[in-house]
This record gives C-alpha cells, sequence and structure tokens, in this order.
C-alpha cells in the first residue's frame, strides 16, 4: 500500500483505476482517459496533485540562500506572489528536480515532484546554514490543479466574489493568498488554469463542488499526455541528475546573469555551454501506425543515435508523439525503431500543442 492523499476514499469511491505513482496510489482515469484528456484540452478538468509536496523556506537571507541552490535567479521575483520555474542542480549541472518557487509576504514556497520530495527536503537540508534558515514541509495541504480554456471562468462562478476577483486578476505564474487557502496560475497541461492549496481537511468538500460545478475529476494519464503535447518534462524521464538543462529543454529554468552569482552546477554549466552541448532533446512526430514509447532508439542518418525519454499517442493530434535527446545537429527527419523496424519520423520543437492549438 502507497501514500495517500486526503481524496483516496473518494477516488475508490468514483471508480478510479488506482496505480502507484512515486509511492502514492493514485488515479491513473475514472473511465477514459481519452475522454479526460480532451475534456481538458476543450473545457476543463480537476486534477488531484496533493501527492506533490510543498515546501515553506523562511528566515532572514532564505532568498539569497536558495539563489545559491537554484539555477534559475530568485531575483527576478520582485513582490510576493511572483512565481519562478527553476531547475535544482548537482555539482555536475545533472537536474536533481525542477521546482516552482513563490515568494510569499512570509518566505519563499517550493513545490516540488512527489517522487523526488525526500531526496530535495535531503538535499535542501544538507546546505542550511547553521542557523538562520526553517524548512517547513507542508502535509496538511492538499493540492488541486484545475486545467482548460474554462477552469478559471467556472471556478471564479464557484468561489464567489472575493476569489473570483483574485482569480481574475492573477497573471500566469502568479499567486496570492486567499484567506487559509493559496491560489496560484501555473499548469502542467499546456491551457490556462488555477492551483488552490488548501488544509487538507477541506480538500474532500472542495473535489466535491468542483464536480457540483461541472468540472470533473481527472486521472494522472491524461495529465502525462497533456503534457506531453505540451512539451513539458517529467522528472526520471526527460530529465534526471546524469543531464544539464542545455540537453533537456530547460535552458530556460537557468539564469546565467548576472555573473557574479554563484548557484551549485554553474561551473559545470558554462562548461558545457563553452564547448557545445552534444545533444538535445527535440520533439518527434510519428506519421505512420505505431506508438512511439520510452526508450525507444532513435537513429539519426550521419550523426548517431539518440533515444526517446517519453512518449505516447497524442488524442489531438490523433498521432503518436514523444520527446527524444538526439545528436545536437540533428535536423528534421530521424527513424525509430519499433518492434524491429525503422519508421521514420518528423523532428519537431518540442511543443506539439499550446492553449488548443497545434504547433506542428
Amino acid at each position: 500500500m502507497g501514500q495517500r492523499t486526503p481524496l483516496y476514499d473518494l477516488h475508490v469511491a468514483m471508480g478510479a483505476k488506482l496505480v502507484d505513482f512515486g509511492g502514492w496510489d493514485m488515479p491513473l482515469h475514472y473511465g477514459s482517459q481519452v475522454e479526460e484528456h480532451h475534456q481538458v484540452r476543450r473545457d476543463c478538468g480537476v486534477f488531484d496533485v496533493s501527492h506533490m509536496a510543498v515546501i515553506d523556506v523562511q528566515g532572514e537571507g532564505a532568498q539569497a540562500w536558495l539563489r545559491g541552490l537554484l539555477a534559475n535567479d530568485l531575483a527576478r521575483l520582485a513582490v510576493p506572489g511572483q512565481a519562478l520555474y527553476s531547475a535544482m542542480l548537482n555539482e555536475r549541472g545533472g537536474v536533481i528536480d525542477d521546482v516552482v518557487v513563490y515568494r510569499m509576504a512570509t518566505g519563499l514556497r517550493l513545490v516540488v515532484n512527489a517522487a523526488t520530495r525526500d531526496k530535495d527536503l535531503a538535499w535542501l537540508q544538507q546546505h542550511l546554514p547553521a542557523q538562520g534558515i526553517r524548512l517547513q514541509l507542508r502535509p496538511d495541504l492538499a493540492i488541486f490543479a484545475v486545467q482548460g480554456p474554462q477552469a478559471r471562468e467556472k471556478v471564479a462562478q464557484l468561489l464567489g466574489q472575493a476569489h473570483a476577483e483574485l482569480i481574475q486578476r492573477l497573471a500566469p505564474f502568479e499567486g496570492a493568498l486567499a484567506g487559509d487557502w493559496f491560489i496560484a496560475r501555473t499548469g502542467y497541461t499546456g491551457e490556462d488554469g488555477l492551483e488552490i492549496l488548501l488544509p487538507a481537511e477541506q480538500a474532500v468538500g472542495l473535489f466535491n463542488e468542483l464536480m457540483g460545478a461541472g468540472i470533473p475529476p481527472i486521472g494522472l494519464g491524461a495529465r502525462d499526455t497533456l503534457r506531453l503535447e505540451a512539451g513539458m518534462n517529467l522528472y526520471g524521464q526527460d530529465m534526471d541528475e546524469q543531464h544539464s538543462p542545455w540537453v533537456s529543454n530547460l535552458a530556460g529554468s537557468v539564469a546565467l546573469e548576472p555573473q557574479g552569482r554563484a548557484f551549485i552546477g554553474r561551473a559545470a554549466l558554462e562548461a558545457e555551454k563553452a564547448q557545445g552541448p552534444g545533444s538535445r532533446l527535440v520533439g518527434l512526430v510519428l506519421e505512420e501506425r505505431g506508438v512511439l514509447r520510452a526508450h525507444q532508439v532513435v537513429r539519426v542518418a550521419g550523426l548517431g543515435e539518440g533515444e526517446i525519454t517519453s512518449g505516447s499517442f497524442s488524442p489531438t493530434l490523433n498521432k503518436s508523439i514523444a520527446l527524444a535527446r538526439v545528436p545536437a545537429g540533428t535536423a528534421e527527419r530521424a527513424e525509430v525503431e519499433i518492434r524491429g523496424r525503422w519508421l521514420p519520423v518528423r523532428v519537431v520543437k518540442p511543443t506539439f500543442v499550446r492553449h488548443g492549438k497545434i504547433l506542428v
């Protein structure tokens, strides 16, 4: 038996197919993964993502300390509520995790992946100064992600005027406190939407209210195909401690300016950038019948081989798509080995769908 979110019994009652995800018993789907995928692209749905970890960082000098641990620059967070996406690196420049950081009125809030929670917390504790900085893991909070083109409008109608005004004024990658809730506008689907962090004891009540407002539950299966279409990485597949942000399509999670800011992994990143990365993460589209899967070999004429990191059938494109790490000079065409056959694929920018529009 794995760890369970506050909604576990409700997932069971709704007939969810439960699977192990990073040590948590989580809903894969509630009947049809493809229908749930289309629901989010065309309207909206709600994900229980309470398995993700929230770590609050407080104390004098908290921001300066984290600026030395994260590859992106927290000085960009000018006012409370602003959020930043960053890689957290080891000394070799490999990705320990990707995190979202919010500037709060009293410190900083990190949201990290479920499977890396213990590792992340240990890494942060290992680098704590002797005194002054406090880390607080927040298992008392549940997290919902409401995603889709109608997400903000439907949630605003449900929650009433005060929350509606907050939701309407939130900019992308911004959050705000609403009583004992924290409402943010980020996402992992390529659609607009909200994250709601709230006390765990209120989770079942709000989830039922969301469903009553016409926002159905969506499982992790659709979450995976949605994020893949959006070209968003999954930790442990598209990024890991053996690969740097340069070869994981994560350059936007790194800030090398100002030059005087020291952070763990900086020297390795600068050396790799100066030499020129030997590979890059691209998108693949299979034009023939078949399914692209992780670890399938990619062959690029004249350059060598690469490997698919994430692959699946895309309900929006009605084709199989993938993210793949391939030689740096890869152009527009490659081949993938599927059951002993080499099938041609198109090489594209690794964003297939964004805000409902097909981009490849």
